[in-house]
């Protein structure tokens, strides 16, 4: 089955995926003015590699009786992430998922398109007060490379994203992080994208202390809600689940937790027996896309997005 129509947009989408980064120029405002995103006296070449991160990652869903043995494992290698509070150590994170009206960022994921790439806003914790982070998220060949830039919550709207003509007063921690910004709105604006699903979970974050770059992560609590809104974050809307059983489609009789390791391109050797030991199966699960196809089922119903109904299209 084809899911929807998605036309144009896959040759958007292509020609997005091809512009590479040079296309981070003359996109903003600022005092009135179109701006380059880097001046002339900038390596170009050496600030748009430094600031993309590159990392392996595997996702694993496991049953929850099997958390307290892994826990137990990793505590010879890691600590608790620090951003995390309480035990288990864990911190509530929100996530904005913007997409084309075609769905294209979904469907490259479900026709597993060896180069494509996510957009979204995150924040932290539920009192409203965490900062936003705009994220690009790519895989290229299976390789994660992703980008963030921090936002103040009171700075936060649809404007700073889609008016060219805003006055930019953010005020970036690095010249790195502003290029950051600067790529993910020409990519909104490129392809179109605006707010699909809201994604909210629980994560336990474990972070290592023997290697240059090793996390663990244990996902629980999956929920998603519909919205057209860049800053309600929930607070309007009704939250379901996609974490059934029915939803993860593993033939599972629990609701799995989702493990995540994410290392650099060379995992330690802890990663290897902590997968081999525990005879752990490597599986795709995309938040995004799982509560993309849970809305689908409500697609003749009223309060269903507007989504939902097209990807049941012949």
């Amino acid at each position: 089955m084809r899911l929807g129509n998605p036309g144009i947009d896959w040759y958007v989408l292509d020609k997005v995926l091809h512009a590479g980064l040079s296309g981070a120029k003359q996109i903003y405002g600022r005092d009135g003015a179109e701006t380059m995103a880097i001046s002339a006296a900038t390596d170009t070449k050496s600030l748009s590699e430094s600031i993309w991160v590159e990392r392996h990652e595997g996702k694993y869903i496991i049953p929850p009786s099997l958390m307290p043995a892994i826990r137990e494992y990793i505590a010879l290698f890691c600590d608790p992430d620090p951003n995390c509070h309480g035990f288990p150590p864990e911190y509530v994170t929100t996530t904005l998922q913007l997409d084309t009206v075609g769905m294209s960022l979904h469907h490259a994921k479900e026709n597993e398109s060896v180069t494509r790439f996510k957009l979204r806003a995150r924040t932290y914790g539920t009192d409203g007060k965490s900062p936003v982070f705009m994220e690009i998220k790519r895989k290229i060949i299976g390789v994660v490379v992703k980008s963030r830039a921090r936002i103040p919550r009171d700075k936060w709207c649809s404007e700073l994203i889609l008016d060219p003509k805003r006055l930019l007063d953010v005020e970036f921690r690095s010249a790195k992080e502003e290029y950051a910004f600067l790529e993910f709105v020409r990519l909104t604006r490129e392809i179109g994208a605006t707010p699909k699903v809201l994604v909210r979970y629980t994560r336990e974050s474990y972070v290592s202390r023997v290697d240059d770059y090793a996390r663990v992560t244990f996902d629980r609590n999956l929920l998603y809600q519909p919205t057209h809104s860049w800053d309600s974050w929930g607070d309007a809307g009704k939250w379901w689940p996609i974490d059934t059983p029915f939803t993860q489609d593993k033939g599972n009789r629990y609701s799995g937790v989702i493990l995540e390791i994410k290392t650099m391109s060379n995992p330690p050797m802890w990663v290897v027996e902590l997968i081999e030991n525990f005879d752990l199966a490597r599986t795709g699960n995309c938040k995004y896309s799982s509560a993309v196809w849970t809305e689908s089922l409500f697609g003749e119903t009223p309060a269903a997005a507007e989504y939902a109904t097209a990807l049941f299209l012949p």
